[in-house]
């Protein structure tokens, strides 16, 4: 099996931030691709919450099957959307996944960017793409977050670290400016780009959530027992951060493409 490298995303606080995502406001781009019948494979669908709103929109003659290799958020999103008829949640890896059918369109949501192989996991996705389907992949260039005004310096130089952390890991910091060459090297043809960035102004609804999500990867100490960062290090950077976000900021806009292509006939 392909060995991937990402972050471990357990936790009922990781599920509950899944859970407030929604196609209209995490993967507006996508709308437009959606209408009634489709069979839609969603990858790396976390809690199931986008992968809902897509149910919605290809109907009851349509289906999205999500898959995750987390047990606990497919598990969570069984029980959160167990109404939702047209949509099965899988608890399974991309690379063992090996369905019955074919799907006319599979979607990708922040997912590439935890994997070593993310050319791998394209051509797995083309495998199981019926001729003429496409594929939707939404994706970060980390390296090209915006703050406004910048944050304090541990909090930079945590982001540094992590940033680090992540590329000696084998991840790709600024994959969404590299998905285009990625998908036609999977096979695909008709590529196209859409600007998607996340942009969170001060005195919007939860601007202090979004704009706080660094101070929650903080949380984790991966990277301390990784040897990349102190405790003392990691918990300054989220007690300046937390106080910068309530007091200081403005603006950050987190850069985000979708990148779409067709399976040909």
């Amino acid at each position: 099996m392909n060995q991937q490298k990402h972050i471990q995303r357990e936790g009922k606080g990781t599920a509950k931030l899944f859970d407030e995502r929604s196609l209209a406001n995490d993967y507006a781009t996508l709308a437009p691709l959606l209408r009634p019948g489709l069979k839609v494979l969603d990858v790396g669908c976390g809690t199931g919450a986008i992968s809902k709103d897509i149910a919605a929109l290809v109907g009851e003659s349509g289906h999205v099957t999500g898959i995750d290799n987390t047990e606990y958020f497919i598990q969570s999103g069984k029980e959160t959307y167990a109404s939702v008829q047209n949509m099965e949640l899988i608890y399974t890896d991309l690379f063992s996944f090996e369905p019955g059918e074919k799907y006319d369109l599979i979607v990708s949501a922040r997912v590439l960017q935890w994997l070593s192989n993310p050319v791998e996991a394209l051509k797995k996705m083309y495998s199981l793409l019926k001729p003429g389907g496409t594929v939707s992949i939404l994706d970060y260039n980390h390296e090209a977050l915006q703050w406004q005004p910048q944050p304090p310096a541990s909090m930079q130089r945590f982001y540094a670290t992590f940033l680090r952390w992540r590329g000696d890991a084998g991840m790709n910091n600024h994959i969404a400016e590299d998905l285009p060459e990625y998908l036609q090297e999977a096979g695909f043809t008709n590529i196209e780009v859409f600007n998607a960035d996340e942009v969170y102004q001060k005195g919007e609804y939860n601007f202090e959530g979004k704009a706080g999500i660094w101070a929650k990867v903080a949380q984790s100490k991966q990277m301390v027992e990784e040897g990349y960062i102190d405790d003392e290090s990691r918990l300054q950077a989220i007690d300046e951060y937390t106080h910068w976000v309530e007091n200081e900021a403005e603006q950050m806009v987190m850069k985000l493409k979708e990148v779409r292509g067709i399976k040909p006939e």
